[in-house]
């Protein structure tokens, strides 16, 4: 978080030290208020209205990738087919977010904001997961 908010920072305030930002943050006034707070609500909430709030851990996600993003998408109304699982779709996706992918996004490289990525193949899969994220 430090390290994205010092590059979105104003450049007329000075910059914020990692150690001025840790203690912000462990006081709760940095960012969103308390974090800790702010993640138990969501997973307190996940746990009363499962159905609704769907929390996962950064540690679950890397352990079983695979299977949680399954989950997502069972979550979000969009189980994958059996034909996409033959095709390897969840295994493309993941591939796609991957940190290895994303840094080497030409966004990432050369600081553009002009997305260079954007073929018609995938123009044409984030139009799809558009619609069916917001058909309902």
């Amino acid at each position: 978080m430090w390290y994205f908010l010092a590059k979105v920072r104003s450049k007329e305030l000075p910059p914020l030290s990692l150690e001025e930002a840790v203690d912000l943050f462990s006081r709760g006034i940095f960012g969103f208020g308390p974090f800790w707070d702010h993640v138990q609500g969501y997973w307190k909430a996940s746990q009363e209205c499962p159905e609704r709030i769907f929390f996962i851990t950064y540690e679950e996600m890397k352990r079983d990738t695979f299977v949680k993003v399954k989950r997502l998408a069972e979550f979000l109304g969009q189980p994958f087919s059996m034909e996409e699982e033959r095709e390897r779709v969840v295994e493309e996706i993941i591939e796609l977010c991957s940190f290895g992918k994303l840094r080497n996004l030409e966004v990432e490289i050369s600081g553009s904001k002009e997305p260079q990525l954007w073929n018609d193949d995938i123009f044409k899969f984030f139009q799809k997961a558009s619609a069916l994220a917001f058909d309902g």
